[in-house]
């Protein structure tokens, strides 16, 4: 019997960009289906097993949902991976891991903050530059203000989101990689930052399949 391996799978392990073009020529129900059976043949064969907590599982499937899976596929997800809930009481972090993550967002909050300022001004000038010229509300609505908040957001939402934990989801990733000494699979740049914070495995999405292939290879 193999030694046990186990993988902790965020949402993007399976919805990558990358890995559609990889494993499903584009199309994201074929590239799921496909993982999903390596995952199976893994587990089976070389004692590989996946989890997710609850809620990331349900972010998966509910993102699934949106592309009309097979109702087949996705009781294959629901038989080879193993859903559960972090121990969120008992798993110890150091607190130089929870000292820097305060330190990070407190850090996004006042680039975030800057930014807000610096659209608000740019919007204002530009306002009143075509007020001056007797230029109509609803012109400068759509051109000065519309253009503002679209921009505003794409560089909030790369301050304070890019490169970090964002959301629950996340977060039960992480801490259950840490309960079970599992490896984390992810796209998401935030969940890398901070698996490698903790000392934790990290596999990109791209690269798990390949890594489960290979296994396979030497197994078969």
């Amino acid at each position: 019997m193999f030694a046990k391996q186990r993988f902790v799978l965020d949402t993007t392990a399976f919805t990558d960009n990358q890995l559609r073009d990889d494993l499903g020529d584009g199309e994201l129900n074929q590239s799921v289906n496909y993982l999903i059976d390596l995952i199976a043949r893994s587990r089976i064969k070389l004692n590989i097993s996946c989890h997710m907590p609850p809620v990331t599982y349900k972010e998966f499937s509910d993102y699934m949902a949106r592309y009309e899976c097979p109702e087949d596929i996705m009781i294959k997800a629901e038989t080879w991976i193993v859903k559960k809930t972090p121990n969120r009481y008992d798993t110890q972090i150091p607190s130089e891991i929870f000292f820097e993550y305060v330190q990070d967002m407190r850090e996004r909050m006042n680039k975030g903050m800057k930014i807000s300022e610096s659209a608000m001004w740019q919007a204002a000038v530009e306002s009143m530059v075509m007020m001056s010229r007797g230029e109509e509300k609803n012109k400068i609505e759509m051109e000065i203000v519309g253009k503002a908040i679209k921009d505003f957001r794409k560089k909030y939402r790369a301050a304070l989101r890019k490169g970090t934990l964002d959301s629950a989801p996340d977060l039960d990733v992480l801490l259950l990689a840490k309960e079970l000494g599992a490896g984390v699979v992810a796209a998401d740049e935030g969940i890398k930052v901070w698996a490698e914070r903790l000392g934790l495995r990290f596999l990109h999405a791209k690269s798990f399949p390949q890594m489960l292939q290979e296994y396979l290879k030497y197994y078969e």
